[in-house]
């Protein structure tokens, strides 16, 4: 199955994903199939006697070389429509994946990250033209949270040094988001959430202020955390089979991976909470949950180990 973000201008635009999405077609949706190639990468980089290693090295190569990427960038050009395409949810998980391979110091790696190269500059670029037009945050807990997309790029643009890109997240996330307080986070999870709109905003504030500032922000913002007094309980699933109903699985990975950096009050004990009641289902037998969940555990497992190197 596949779900298409494709807006049709004239009759030559529909075609099938792998047409318009060589390098990036072969999941349920655009951004799912990025992210999948992030958690292959992810594997083989933390994980060298990988079985398979060889076959997967090969499929990547024959997905994100220099010919299909200029197809992918071309796409956002296709008319005046596909200009949004997954905007900003699945730019930030192609910049994460080509952070992911700017930090492997491994010739496979290097190679894919500059042909990869074209369309960071794109995003980077795509970026930094919507944040000024965007006068508020979307505080939302699926695709289109503004956090969410902040900071994968934040991590993106701080790795690789992209300066500009820099600059006009922290802008947007200070404007947006510097002077809430009180987040009611009692309000959630929403019925189809994977993210946290509360857990989010803290994610990337923790990243673009100094510690001080962050600190005192946090009292502001969610007191409870500080003070160990905080009693997030895990979204619940009743029908994996529902790929909107078994977003909270999601959900429940990524709060793990906001908390984890943390360090505070009992922010971890909750993250593995959230991380224990979901992390059987990874592998349930449904497409729905199957095709992205993998992706979302593993980068909460990636949070916690690197969060415990950083202690």
């Amino acid at each position: 199955p596949y779900k298409s973000g494709h807006v049709i201008s004239k009759a030559e635009d529909l075609n099938l994903p792998m047409v318009h999405h060589p390098a990036f077609y072969g999941c349920f949706d655009w951004h799912s199939a990025v992210h999948g190639h992030w958690s292959l990468i992810y594997l083989m980089k933390s994980f060298p006697e990988l079985d398979r290693y060889e076959e997967a090295q090969n499929m990547i190569l024959s997905n994100i070389n220099a010919k299909n990427i200029e197809t992918e960038l071309a796409y956002f050009s296709m008319n005046k429509y596909t200009k949004s395409f997954e905007r900003t949810y699945g730019w930030a998980w192609l910049l994460k994946l080509s952070e992911e391979l700017y930090t492997w110091e491994d010739p496979f790696a290097q190679n894919l990250y500059r042909t990869l190269e074209p369309l960071n500059n794109y995003i980077s670029q795509a970026y930094q033209d919507y944040l000024p037009k965007l006068v508020y945050p979307i505080r939302v807990g699926e695709h289109s949270n503004t956090a969410f997309g902040l900071s994968f790029a934040w991590d993106y643009a701080q790795t690789v040094g992209d300066t500009a890109l820099m600059s006009s997240l922290k802008n947007a996330a200070l404007r947006f988001y510097k002077n809430d307080a009180d987040c009611p986070i009692e309000w959630e999870p929403s019925g189809y959430d994977f993210l946290s709109p509360c857990l989010q905003e803290i994610d990337i504030i923790r990243k673009v202020m100094d510690n001080e500032s962050f600190t005192n922000w946090l009292h502001a913002f969610y007191p409870e955390l500080i003070s160990g007094q905080a009693a997030l309980k895990p979204g619940k699933v009743i029908d994996r089979s529902d790929g909107k109903l078994v977003h909270l699985d999601g959900l429940n990975f990524s709060r793990a991976w906001c908390l984890y950096p943390l360090g505070i009050g009992k922010a971890n004990q909750i993250a593995n909470a959230h991380m224990d009641f979901s992390l059987q289902n990874i592998k349930d037998g449904d497409y729905s949950g199957e095709h992205w969940l993998a992706s979302f555990a593993l980068y909460a497992y990636k949070m916690k180990i690197d969060s415990n190197e950083t202690e």
